[in-house]
């Protein structure tokens, strides 16, 4: 009873706002006709007293946002004064003329007719064409291009980053405002009335569902039981990373000084003295005004983040990233390292107490952070998070923030960040003079006579590896498009190491060098052991994240590696001994020394931290420079209980090892209910309480090896009877992952090195989810090799239900309730069903019941499922009950068959046509049994044996109106994947 009431108020919402003179708020014409953008100087809307009856509340709320939106605008100085030259920007302004409340361009992933500014303003409705659309990082509104100059006509601006110098009377100069949003859709569940946001799509409407802030992400019901009018002018808590967010009431826009007569001398001095004191702080930075400044307040549990992110890492991932930090932040503390580098931003910032640091990048991104604040000397060093987008990542394995990012949600990483402990990391000097006893003739023209950079973190080495980086180096400058992923780069660099190990290049090192650690001459050593490369280490981690030092504790001679210690491991490597660290082995270990003098006598290949040069002959001295303060991801428990409340951990867990295709995951792990029904259970594995994801690693692989035990003495006993028929038959690869299905609102990787960091109760409840990107599902025909659809698996055959557990397995679908909700109220087990591509084992009951949807005889089919008859049929040329029922029209019979079969059976195709039964009801223009199945969860991206989808199929028979409405939901589908909208 639940949803009728939602609608009826919606529908007494929209006839007394009409009552009121103005267009209904829900109505797509009015998605910003009212500014939801919240002043902080805007009076409480007198009519929220007087609200007498239901309409005039509505109309009074409608009033108000408008109103205070322009008074907004009114107190807000160089606004509009460039609206005219307004052009799309991806870039934060910086300058004087930065505009407030300025949106923030990117492109948008999919285009479509959906337009925030509504269809009363939206110019490009009356095209015949899809229009490319861009969509704001700050606020998530998506506009056309051309739509973009009427945002200024409804007065519709993202949220503030910054604000203007204010008198010293107003006191609510630190108080954030609400940036109200209208979404047409919104995934979580109202903060007032706690239930689900419906997302309706009929041929006339696109609803406005809800109303949520871009600050703190709340969101309420577009009604006025739910979002009241005096929340309008409410202040904003920033939401649950508030303690990271840097407020925009912190960064001000000045203005720049003017010389004007005074007519006292009294003024002249004060003058000077505000001059003065403006020029001793943030305006006036070496030599320069500059137009912001940031005026924070102090608080211990504040810890603001400045993100730093280079989109040119590890396969260009940055671009997203920006977006996403923009969305979650104030998008003025989220700089791209490719217009002009960290120096101005950490400069901005540099008095901002707690600081923290987030270098989104490969290991040489962190360490140009780390040389920039070496240069500016702040004290004391904000501490740096890494969140590794290169393709080694070694620092940041180090520090426990894994090989590379996968799909991690940003809160997650916001929240890391925030909790993570502060230590210390070494950083060495590289002191390079030339060598006066080298040869001339020994020269190279190639040669360089320094470094490219003078101090490292990680490692310095020459030899062997540094010269198949240099290789690496050198062809990605010449042609860098072909080294846009991890993959590709790791590939390269085993191929250039490939031929360079034929060639020798590096096996007469030994006699070319001289090294000297804390006094000891180490070259005898190096020469006897034929050592083709040479490095110094600093980390424990080295290429890719082995560990070339191993662990000495057999040895007595050595301490175990830290990155602390003042200490820095000189490692020797044969051929043999490199090809042996991927498998677990360790250099030849040389010294544990402070200082270390290199002499070289050829000019040689050298890398540090990854930047490679071939080094003219030169004297190479090595001493502790300093040590940076880091953030080291921390192993906790995400859900810690109440002290009122803590129950023991069990000594024993059995959990439920559930497995997932890649094709699965990519299509679907933005909704868990779907993801979860289309994993294969692959056993049960029993822990300790308290293990983490390494200890069950060893346990599912346990569990993989009697499996197969298991399945090769069922294979000989059953022949083939079970070939092919079970996913969880296939062998684990031995690239698989787990996947995290309880801590976010969708399902994100782990990466194998964070397994040792999470608990298992921590990931999951009663089932564990892994990911195996090896594993091969069945897919329906006709599906598009780019969007998979639904993944079949199998069950025993459809069994009698009575309607009460019919209702307990699939919810009724009504046109007032979304596909996500039906979904939640699916038993996972249940819908584990595989549509069957052969009938059943009575053939004469198949025939009858498709005699039965052909005469549209729904109570003889009632009948026979009732009595077992099962409804997943397909006959000989694969066309199942749903095509026979929508080939004769029959609405309550597609009703009927909609209720009881599992939603993988929506999508089942012909052999000969490849048409889903949407296809067949499309072709047929039959739209209320289209808006049935869509409301399912029939595919909208799925293409027949022709390419055509759903929407082809009704522009083919001119049915403009029924083609635009597929389209809509196609959108829909496409942007839900893609996490268009953000969670609340």
């Amino acid at each position: 009873m639940e949803q009728p009431e939602e609608q009826q108020g919606q529908d007494q919402e929209e006839r007394s706002t009409q009552e009121g003179g103005e267009e209904p708020l829900t109505s797509a014409s009015s998605s910003s006709a009212s500014n939801t953008e919240l002043p902080s100087e805007a009076p409480a809307p007198s009519c929220q007293h007087n609200s007498r009856t239901f309409g005039f509340r509505i109309f009074c709320r409608r009033k108000a946002i408008a109103k205070s939106g322009l008074q907004h605008a009114a107190t807000q100085p160089h606004v509009s004064e460039q609206t005219d030259a307004l052009q799309p920007s991806s870039t934060i302004d910086w300058s004087e003329n930065a505009q407030y409340g300025e949106h923030i361009w990117f492109e948008a992933s999919v285009s479509g007719d959906f337009c925030y500014v509504g269809e009363q303003f939206c110019v490009a409705k009356s095209l015949q064409k899809s229009v490319p659309r861009k969509k704001c990082a700050g606020c998530k509104i998506s506009v056309h291009v051309m739509c973009m100059e009427q945002l200024e006509k409804i007065n519709f601006r993202c949220k503030p980053s910054f604000r203007e110098p204010a008198s010293r009377a107003v006191r609510e100069a630190n108080v954030v405002r609400h940036h109200w949003v209208h979404r047409r859709r919104q995934t979580g569940k109202c903060r007032q009335c706690g239930k689900g946001f419906q997302q309706k799509f009929t041929f006339h409407s696109k609803e406005i569902v809800a109303i949520s802030c871009s600050w703190c992400k709340q969101a309420y019901h577009n009604k006025v039981s739910c979002f009241m009018l005096q929340q309008i002018e409410e202040c904003c808590s920033l939401g649950a990373h508030a303690a990271v967010i840097i407020p925009p009431t912190w960064i001000i826009r000045v203005r720049k000084p003017q010389t004007s007569l005074k007519s006292s001398k009294k003024k002249k001095r004060t003058s000077l003295k505000c001059n003065k004191t403006a020029k001793k702080g943030a305006e006036v930075q070496d030599g320069r005004w500059k137009p912001f400044l940031v005026k924070p307040l102090p608080s211990q549990l504040m810890k603001p983040l400045l993100v730093f992110v280079n989109p040119k890492s590890g396969g260009n991932q940055g671009a997203k990233i920006i977006q996403s930090f923009m969305w979650y932040l104030n998008p003025r503390q989220v700089f791209d390292l490719t217009k002009g580098g960290p120096r101005e931003g950490l400069e901005l910032y540099s008095k901002v107490p707690n600081l923290r640091i987030l270098a989104c990048g490969g290991d040489g991104t962190v360490g140009w952070i780390l040389s920039v604040l070496d240069q500016l000397k702040l004290r004391p060093q904000p501490p740096v998070a890494i969140l590794p987008l290169g393709t080694g990542n070694d620092l940041a394995r180090t520090l426990n923030w894994g090989g590379g990012y996968t799909d991690e949600p940003i809160t997650k990483i916001l929240s890391h960040v925030e909790d993570g402990n502060i230590v210390q990391l070494d950083r060495w000097n590289l002191n390079v003079e030339a060598n006066p006893e080298a040869r001339p003739e020994e020269r190279d023209e190639q040669q360089t006579d320094k470094l490219p950079i003078d101090v490292f973190n990680n490692y310095f080495s020459l030899g062997f590896d540094a010269h198949v980086t240099l290789g690496f180096h050198e062809s990605r400058e010449a042609n860098p498009e072909k080294f846009n992923s991890r993959f590709r780069n790791k590939m390269f660099y085993a191929g250039t190491a490939f031929s360079d190990f034929l060639s020798g290049s590096s096996k007469d090192l030994a006699k070319h060098i001289r090294v000297v650690c804390d006094g000891t001459d180490l070259t005898t050593k190096i020469q006897e052991m034929k050592l083709q490369c040479l490095l110094f280490l600093n980390i424990p981690r080295y290429c890719a994240g082995t560990t070339p030092w191993g662990n000495p504790s057999e040895s007595q001679d050595f301490e175990p590696q830290r990155h602390d210690d003042g200490c820095i491991e000189v490692i020797g490597f044969t051929m043999t001994s490199l090809a042996t660290l991927q498998v677990g082995g360790h250099g030849e270990r040389l010294h544990q020394c402070k200082e270390v003098t290199l002499t070289t006598f050829k000019s040689i290949p050298m890398q540090v931290d990854g930047e490679p040069c071939k080094l003219a002959p030169s004297i190479i001295r090595i001493n502790l420079r300093s040590q940076a303060n880091m953030v080291q991801k921390a192993k906790r428990r995400i859900s810690m209980p109440h002290l009122n409340d803590q129950q023991p951990i069990p000594e024993k867990l059995q959990i439920t090892v559930n497995r997932i295709s890649m094709a699965a995951y990519e299509a679907l792990h933005y909704d868990k209910d779907q993801l979860k029904e289309a994993s294969a259970p692959l056993g049960i594995i029993t822990v300790p309480g308290d293990s983490d994801l390494e200890m069950c690693r060893l346990h599912i692989e346990r569990l993989q090896d009697n499996l197969d035990q298991d399945q090769e003495q069922d294979t000989e006993q059953d022949g083939d009877g079970m070939k092919g028929e079970i996913l969880s038959s296939q062998k684990l690869s031995m690239n698989w992952c787990f996947l995290d299905c309880t801590t976010a609102d969708r399902f994100y990787r782990i990466d194998r090195a964070q397994e040792h960091l999470n608990y298992v109760t921590d990931i999951c409840q009663e089932e564990l989810y892994i990911l195996d990107p090896e594993l091969v599902g069945k897919e329906t025909v006709g599906t598009s090799p780019s969007m998979p659809d639904q993944f079949s698996f199998p069950c025993s055959p459809s069994s009698p239900t009575s309607p009460t557990a019919r209702d307990g397995q699939r919810k009724r679908i009504s046109s007032d309730s979304s596909v996500s909700e039906a979904l939640t109220q699916t038993s996972p087990k249940t819908t584990l069903q595989r549509s069957s591509t052969a009938t059943s084992q009575d053939p004469e009951k198949d025939a009858e019941l498709i005699s039965c949807v052909k005469k549209e005889n729904l109570s003889r089919l009632t009948e026979l499922h009732q009595q077992g008859a099962g409804l997943v049929l397909q006959d000989a040329d694969g066309c199942t009950l749903l095509h026979h029922a929508v080939q004769t029209g029959s609405k309550d019979i597609v009703k009927y068959l909609i209720e009881n079969v599992p939603t993988t059976h929506l999508d089942l195709t012909e052999t000969e046509t490849g048409e889903t039964a949407l296809h067949k009801a499309a072709t047929l223009c039959q739209r209320s049994i289209c808006h049935f199945l869509v409301e399912a969860g029939a595919s909208l991206m799925k293409t027949d044996l022709q390419g055509d989808t759903p929407k082809h199929r009704a522009a083919k028979a001119n049915d403009q109106e029924l083609a635009n409405y597929l389209e809509n939901c196609q959108h829909y589908q496409m942007i839900q994947r893609e996490d268009q909208e953000t969670a609340v």
